[in-house]
């Protein structure tokens, strides 16, 4: 029994160094930043102005949904790297069991992008927001120009 559990003295000695270092680097800034705030500190700050608006506007679903796209896809070559490592043990059957799934995340990739192209704008083009918003208040970009 004794020598099962000195297997475990290296697991228990890691998580405890894992705990102090975790520790420290969340008192440590606590314990020796610099406090001196002021107005200009504790002010809000967007593109050298004062924030505009509240920061619970709505925005387009599209910047969802290029979010979600962007999700698939890098989880798409989360699933190639085991399989370009494992290439040359799984034959013929792994090499196309992976080619359909390249070819239905494509078609999917090819409807989103028609599907999204048929409207005619481009995501975020509007920012969510009405007419009458776009006219009386400027973009960041010509904010930041002023």
């Amino acid at each position: 029994m004794a020598e099962v559990l000195s297997s475990y003295i290296p697991i228990v000695i890691f998580i405890a160094i894992c705990l102090v270092i975790g520790l420290a680097l969340m008192v440590a800034p606590f314990a020796l930043a610099f406090k001196a705030p002021d107005a200009e500190k504790l002010s809000a700050y967007e593109c050298g102005f004062n924030a505009f608006d509240d920061a619970r506007m709505k925005f387009d679903i599209r910047f969802y949904l290029v979010a979600i796209l962007f999700i698939i896809f890098d989880l798409e070559v989360a699933f190639l790297f085991p399989w370009a490592a494992s290439f040359g043990d799984i034959g013929w059957f792994g090499f196309w069991s992976m080619m359909v799934f390249l070819g239905v995340l494509t078609i999917g990739f090819i409807y989103e992008w028609k599907k999204e192209h048929s409207n005619g704008s481009e995501p975020g083009q509007n920012s969510g927001r009405t007419g009458a918003e776009r006219r009386d208040r400027p973009d960041n970009e010509q904010t930041c120009r002023r």
